[in-house]
């Protein structure tokens, strides 16, 4: 079994692209907060990849932004890849079948309104024309 369920706040604006092929996929960080204090007293984030595909994708990047509350309901992937120097990495990246607006955007005066939950579908696999 492979699922992650995190709640977090955006650490960057989600960015939207598309493959080859037309399909819509957005790319951004949520920070996860450690369920502990470190040495100082402090509580720790850490900083989770999610991708998001098709037309929750397009709903991601319209109207989420960075510090918006979100939940996120996937899997984990680790993926890995060849550096431009020939060095072998490899990432680990959640898979999101279905992101949800934990909160309101805050009033930009544009007149945004927030969708709340849209589940990818059936469809959410990873294609073979991965765009990066």
């Amino acid at each position: 079994m492979n699922r992650i369920v995190l709640v977090g706040r955006l650490a960057q604006e989600p960015e939207l692209r598309y493959t080859q092929t037309g399909i819509a996929v957005a790319t951004f960080a949520i920070a996860v907060n450690r369920p502990f204090l470190n040495q100082q007293g402090q509580r720790e984030a850490d900083f989770i990849d999610i991708v998001v595909w098709r037309n929750q994708a397009e709903n991601c990047a319209n109207y989420l932004s960075k510090g918006r509350l979100v939940g996120v309901d996937g899997r984990l992937q680790i993926r890995s890849y060849e550096t431009a120097e020939g060095q072998r990495r490899r990432k680990a990246e959640v898979i999101a079948d279905r992101v949800e607006f934990l909160d309101r955007a805050r009033d930009t005066g544009e007149g945004s309104e927030d969708t709340g939950q849209q589940p990818v579908g059936d469809d959410s696999g990873f294609p073979d024309d991965v765009p990066f």
